[in-house]
């Protein structure tokens, strides 16, 4: 795949629905360790709902899906979760708006305005031990890369599990989790994981 168009992108809204319930379990363990054990629940009830009106939507554009896929998870999940990931997808459909392919350079752009979005939103930052820490490293290896659309994408899936593999070793700096302090030391971020299942999913069908 050299350009993603708007049935692509529901194609890969499903992909990530599926990856994401596939563990939904396991989020839900890793959240149980610093917070309330129910992130996986969530994510994969608001990508359900997103994948489900994706679908629904006649010959839409790139921009579309995703402002589509937005609301979807703002108005599913609540709370913190719903209105990060939403935001993310939210900025990245305002990039692309009036695109209706989008090659390497496009979703570069678009996952560093999702990315700048999230960070301006949740006030969280690289280091934190929360889903940046796998979506900073995933939208730099967008940037850099020089490979095709497919070959972008697993380097930016492997950057990703890199990144949320290292919130092991973190000590929570941002929200309920950072009063878990040193105890949170040993337990992956389950909003890095996730992040790392997304772009699993987008790698897997580019």
């Amino acid at each position: 795949m050299t350009y993603s168009t708007g049935a692509d992108l529901v194609t890969l809204i499903v992909a990530i629905s599926e990856r994401i319930n596939a563990n939904k379990d396991e989020l839900n363990k890793l959240d149980a360790a610093l917070g309330d054990g129910d992130h996986g629940t969530g994510i994969s009830g608001g990508f359900a709902v997103a994948a489900e009106q994706a679908q629904a939507l006649d010959n839409p554009t790139p921009g579309d899906v995703l402002k589509s896929t937005a609301m979807a998870l703002m108005n599913t999940m609540g709370g913190s979760s719903g209105a990060l990931y939403g935001t993310f997808f939210l900025k990245a459909s305002m990039l692309v708006k009036d695109k209706t392919e989008l090659d390497s350079n496009d979703w570069a752009a678009m996952c560093q305005a999702g990315l700048e979005g999230v960070m301006q939103r949740g006030k969280a930052e690289l280091g934190g031990k929360t889903m940046i820490d796998a979506l900073a490293p995933a939208v730099e290896a967008l940037k850099t890369s020089d490979q095709s659309l497919s070959g972008t994408m697993k380097q930016a899936a492997a950057a990703a599990e890199s990144g949320a593999k290292a919130t092991v070793e973190m000590v929570p700096q941002f929200g309920r989790a950072k009063f878990t302090g040193d105890r949170a030391v040993g337990h992956q971020d389950a909003g890095a994981t996730s992040i790392m299942l997304m772009f699993q999913a987008l790698a897997s069908v580019t």
